[in-house]
């Protein structure tokens, strides 16, 4: 399979430049060990290449990044340690996506179905600063960068600068922060972190693919930034008409749009909502009233 080379570092693009549901595989081969980051849906048609490496990161936690986990049983698995139980077992994973009992069960059949999900109980954790010397000079760091999830990070492979910045990943679509352990306000704080990492070439998970320019890279993370912004505007512009419940905003969506259905899209919009009416609320933006059957939001 064909495949974009920087020095030790092989990337191999998935279907649309890694567009979800597919993402972009990234190899780094050093003089002892070769490391895989994450293993999205292209990890299937990769061959030796992957089948060979000897241990895979993942930057972070979610059904899309562990395709292959399951099946690369002669590789050691590290995760962040914020984001271990949800590659060692469901129930750590069921946590980390904090769905209801009916939606986890169809989300569950769904990921085994789809992205050939799998535990890895064998899985150990790394701290934010990880290092892994790989021979020949060849290195790669972890970055902590939370806010998609707990545990989310960048891996940088630190003699040619190339940065696999994961789901942060600079798509229209916008910064995801829609399960339990997801923070809206670290997202935020990772955004301004990204940016001072020394890198010289940026590969994200999905969409995107490789940016090797640095003002391009800047002008990407400033838009996807934006999204934020646009998504508290079109909580306003809901509370403007008249007063919310949560229920009632997430009906009316600020990710995806009305009639997209997949089973945790409500649940995502939930939680999205609640970090971002939090946030409202804190800045003075909006006030919540306790009503019979629940709170109400409007503005302030």
């Amino acid at each position: 399979m064909e495949h974009l080379g920087f020095g030790p570092v092989r990337i191999y693009l998935g279907d649309k430049s890694g567009k979800y549901p597919d993402g972009n595989q990234v190899i780094v081969q050093g003089r002892d060990t070769r490391v895989a980051f994450d293993t999205p849906l292209v990890s299937r048609h990769i061959g030796d290449d992957l089948d060979q490496v000897d241990l895979l990161v993942l930057g972070h936690v979610h059904e899309d990044h562990a395709v292959s986990q399951g099946r690369l049983t002669g590789a050691r698995v590290q995760v962040h340690q914020a984001d271990l139980a949800a590659a060692q077992s469901w129930d750590g994973l069921a946590r980390h996506y904090g769905y209801p009992a009916s939606v986890l069960a169809t989300v569950r059949a769904m990921i085994e179905r789809d992205f050939s999900w799998a535990p890895r109980p064998d899985a150990t954790g790394y701290a934010d600063g990880a290092l892994w010397e790989l021979g020949g000079g060849v290195r790669v760091r972890a970055h902590h960068l939370p806010g998609h999830t707990a545990g989310h990070c960048a891996l940088v492979e630190e003699s040619t600068g190339v940065a696999f910045i994961g789901d942060i990943d600079l798509t229209g679509f916008g910064p995801y922060y829609g399960d339990a352990s997801s923070s809206l306000a670290q997202f935020q704080r990772s955004l301004e972190r990204v940016t001072d990492i020394d890198a010289r070439v940026w590969v994200t998970s999905h969409h995107r693919g490789v940016i090797t320019e640095r003002a391009a890279f800047l002008q990407a993370v400033e838009r996807f930034a934006h999204k934020i912004d646009e998504r508290n505007d079109k909580l306003l512009g809901y509370l403007r008409e008249r007063p919310h419940t949560l229920e009632q905003l997430v009906a009316r969506r600020i990710l995806y749009p009305v009639g997209f259905e997949l089973p945790y899209v409500e649940s995502a919009e939930r939680r999205s909502i609640a970090l971002h009416l939090a946030q409202l609320q804190q800045a003075g933006a909006v006030r919540a009233e306790a009503e019979a059957d629940g709170e109400i939001y409007a503005l302030a």
